[in-house]
């Protein structure tokens, strides 16, 4: 870990009420995967990442989540956020191929994150580089035949400097993980393999830190079970928040409940 200045309670709350303010201000959807996935984004950035270290977004329709990340460390700019999402604009609805230099690579099609950071990680071996990867995906994501093929690989190398994160929400764009292909539990499908696997509450930052810490022989796996719209009360477990943007009435109500906690 970088530092042993962990991220205060209400700086998680901050970073979410500027996640809403942001998908609101644009009219964009996709809010329930970025709620999701925030708690780790955050840990992983402010605590874990070093500057030779990387971070590739498999899961890119959670860029926002990305963003903000980028943005509570003072790497992005509150005129930045205010384009998200815009003609012209940086902050892509997924991570763009450049002009962010803590964006290595453009993804959102997904699959493909995970064979980029095993990739990254190999290179960095090769290279006797001590640099780490991490690489956040979804768990719909491991329905695609690139996510097997890419654990083989890791596997094989003994990638000791990868970590995946799966952002284990258990939905998907068109249903539940379990009702369009299961595989459910993942965690259970991937035990077969020569990996470090934690399952943890991906909600919970001291577990979420203590994964991250735990020494590694091999590729390291950190299934998060976590919450779609994690905070919203009207958007948690709820497959629309995959899709739909915040009307006014339910921003508002939303930064209520994010005050509240």
């Amino acid at each position: 870990m970088k530092t042993d200045a962990f991220l205060a309670a209400s700086e998680f709350k901050r970073a979410r009420k500027r996640l809403l303010k942001m998908h609101f201000e644009s009219g964009v959807g996709h809010i329930g995967g970025n709620l999701s996935a925030l708690d780790a984004m955050l840990i992983v950035w402010h605590e874990y990442l070093r500057e030779e270290d990387k971070f590739v977004l498999s899961k890119g329709h959670s860029a926002g989540a990305l963003y903000i990340a980028l943005w509570s460390l003072g790497r992005l700019l509150e005129k930045d956020l205010k384009l998200f999402h815009k003609d012209n604009t940086l902050l892509a609805g997924h991570p763009p191929a450049q002009g962010i230099e803590e964006i290595p690579f453009a993804t959102g099609s997904l699959g493909h994150g995970f064979s980029l950071a095993a990739g990254t990680a190999l290179g960095f071996k090769l290279k006797k580089n001590d640099a780490q990867v991490v690489c956040l995906t979804s768990d719909g994501e491991w329905q695609e035949g690139s996510m097997w093929e890419a654990l083989i690989f890791a596997c094989h190398h003994k990638l000791n400097n990868l970590t995946i994160l799966i952002d284990h929400n258990n939905l998907q764009g068109f249903g539940s993980t379990t009702d369009i292909a299961s595989m459910s539990p993942l965690w259970v499908r991937l035990q077969g393999f020569e990996t470090d696997l934690q399952v943890i509450d991906g909600h919970d930052h001291e577990a979420i830190r203590s994964a991250l810490e735990t020494e590694q022989s091999r590729l390291k796996i950190i299934v998060l079970r976590t919450v779609k719209g994690k905070g919203v009360s009207f958007m948690e477990n709820r497959m629309d928040s995959h899709y739909l943007p915040l009307t006014e009435d339910k921003f508002y109500k939303a930064i209520k409940e994010i005050d509240s906690l």
